[in-house]
């Protein structure tokens, strides 16, 4: 064997090695992928949020007039009806969402289910 035969061999088995480290290597996560806890997470949050900033609204204004706690009680109650309304909005994102993947078709947040362009509305836009 020559010299050029050894490195052609030596090219030949660092692309082999090259291959198979590609092959074995993790595919990288999505980040758009949640589970079902993290979105209950996030839903709790919301309304805990929501109770957290009427009470602390509702608790500066009764500081600041001296009054009874007929603010802290109003805002509280508005804030509970917030985290409620965020909860279901957030809901309701991931059933469109859901919905969209069963279907084949893309889901775009805050526009809704958008169905993937045609063949003759790709090269319209081009």
């Amino acid at each position: 064997m020559n010299d050029q035969d050894r490195k052609a061999e030596m090219a030949a088995i660092k692309a082999r090695i090259v291959e198979a480290k590609g092959a074995a290597a993790p595919e990288p996560r999505a980040d758009e992928h949640y589970s079902q806890a993290q979105m209950a997470w996030r839903m709790v949050i919301e309304l805990v949020a929501g109770l957290g900033i009427g009470f602390g609204i509702g608790y500066g204004l009764d500081l600041f007039f001296g009054t009874l706690p007929i603010f802290m009680v109003l805002f509280v109650m508005l804030g509970l009806a917030a985290g409620v309304r965020t909860m279901l909005r957030s809901a309701q994102e991931m059933q469109d969402q859901k919905l969209a993947e069963e279907a084949g078709i893309e889901y775009v947040p805050n526009r809704g289910r958008v169905k993937p362009p045609t063949k003759g509305e790709e090269s319209e836009g081009a």
